[in-house]
């Protein structure tokens, strides 16, 4: 697929109207069923750190459009400031950064992270419309700016919480050329079915601890 112009028009317009129906069903309920935790968890992080609760997430969406999205907080208060110390050691070809173990996480956020409990708040992102349930990964928006044009093609679609990326070994994975690779197979071969199959595989993930 590399060098290929890729386009997003194969799915039948019901199907994509179905996928944002099941996007508001879905994350509307998980938001009142998972609350207890939601709220469990931001307790957890103003007990245990300084700092707010979320972390606003400057990412970009379809079509390159920037929005802000929200996670629950990882890292120390002033993380972003401290990143440009780090990004010699960044485990990541390209413009995306990843650090298996970066000093920044605090004891909480390490636990957060490890069963995806971080992403959580994103629920609001899908329910809003920014996101979906399952697409490629938004990029912060300092990367995107530095993506190439097939790298940004993985954005003709809307980004995700969970991917191809999250649960075909993403702790594995060190080129984002690699990874844009899975967001684009994902968009060539794009179904219902597809996305179901998806969420299933992100199941195991999760209570497996793969993430970081």
């Amino acid at each position: 697929m590399h060098g290929q112009v890729l386009t997003f028009t194969s799915a039948p317009t019901w199907q994509l109207g179905v996928k944002r129906v099941l996007d508001i069903i879905l994350s509307a309920v998980l938001l009142i069923l998972l609350s207890p935790l939601l709220l469990l968890i931001a307790v957890a992080i103003k007990l245990t750190s300084p700092g707010p609760v979320l972390y606003r997430w400057n990412v970009v969406g379809q079509g390159g459009r920037p929005f802000t999205g929200y996670k629950f907080r990882t890292m120390i208060p002033n993380a972003d400031e401290l990143k440009p110390q780090l990004i010699e050691q960044n485990e990541m070809q390209g413009p995306v950064f990843k650090l298996k173990d970066d000093p920044r996480v605090t004891p909480l956020g390490r636990f957060l992270r490890k069963f995806s409990l971080d992403e959580l708040p994103q629920l609001w992102s899908v329910l809003k419309g920014d996101m979906s349930l399952v697409g490629p990964r938004p990029p912060l928006q300092s990367e995107y700016s530095q993506f190439t044009e097939e790298q940004k093609q993985k954005l003709i679609v809307k980004p995700g919480i969970t991917c191809l990326w999250q649960v075909m070994g993403r702790n594995e994975i060190r080129s984002l050329d690699d990874w844009v690779q899975l967001d684009l197979e994902y968009i060539c071969h794009w179904s219902l079915g597809l996305d179901f199959k998806i969420l299933l595989l992100t199941i195991p993930a999760v209570l497996h601890g793969t993430g970081r």
